[in-house]
């Protein structure tokens, strides 16, 4: 019974030390809120979320940061100091337009002082943007300005059908940040342009910028030109002959994530 006591003590003391050094990564819901119509006809959330495990979600992503200590949160509203306090990243993919919301909550003046206020402070944002055809770039790019990127409208990487996988493929060498990846995919995307001290991270062949970075204050703003990294590009849908390894590439941008929280 003595062993048992001490060995459950010392295990509920030593999840009290992880959760107490666990980070946060809150995902939007807001500026994303996408639903469609469910088997009974009922509305239903969907695209780009953590319990999400179709093809549609990013439950792999976050258990890739999870697998790094992280707790995994969703906000529901639009970000106010109060419900970004315990976020050490934050992340934003793909807004609606009218097109994808009846009702869009577009990213607003207000929006974007409170997020760059958090950043300044020393939070990591990290913007996952989309082609110009499907993301609400006016707004979103309010928002990117601020910290010196802009998401332009055009389209980079167009991959016609599955046939031309290799029309959206990336090499990578020698990158900062993807050290384990070599090759990634990264289709129908918008390229990014850096002002001020916003710099590049990925480019394509073309030479345009896909994920760009600045330091903001105490804290680090990211641009990324795709949602590109939820379950439909994560889980070996893409076929192996080609050789790309966005599986790695979620587990570097995690890693790169951590880094910049413990700067």
């Amino acid at each position: 019974m003595k062993t048992t006591l001490i060995y459950s003590l010392a295990l509920s003391s030593a999840l009290f030390v992880f959760e107490a050094n666990a980070q946060t990564v809150t995902l939007d819901y807001y500026f994303n809120h996408e639903a469609h119509k469910d088997s009974k006809g009922e509305p239903e959330r969907f695209h780009y979320l953590w319990e999400e495990t179709d093809n549609n979600g990013y439950s792999i992503l976050g258990e890739n940061f999870k697998s790094q200590g992280f707790k995994l949160k969703s906000l529901e509203n639009a970000p106010t100091a109060t419900n970004l306090k315990g976020t050490s990243v934050y992340i934003i993919v793909d807004p609606d337009s009218k097109k994808e919301s009846p009702n869009p909550n577009y990213i607003q003046p207000t929006d974007v002082k409170n997020i760059a206020a958090w950043v300044k402070q020393g939070g990591i944002l990290v913007m996952f943007a989309n082609d110009s055809a499907n993301v609400e770039l006016p707004h979103f790019n309010k928002l990117a300005n601020t910290f010196g990127f802009n998401f332009n409208n055009d389209l980079q990487n167009h991959v016609v059908d599955d046939n031309h996988f290799e029309d959206g493929g990336i090499i990578i060498k020698n990158n900062p940040v993807f050290k384990t990846a070599g090759k990634i995919y990264m289709k129908d995307v918008c390229s990014i342009s850096t002002t001020g001290n916003a710099k590049p991270v990925l480019k394509n062949a073309a030479g345009a910028t896909l994920i760009a970075t600045a330091q903001y204050g105490k804290g680090t703003a990211i641009a990324i030109a795709d949602p590109w990294l939820y379950n439909e590009y994560t889980n070996g849908r893409l076929p192996a002959k080609y050789g790309f390894e966005n599986d790695k590439a979620a587990q570097d941008l995690v890693a790169w994530l951590k880094r910049l929280t413990a700067e």
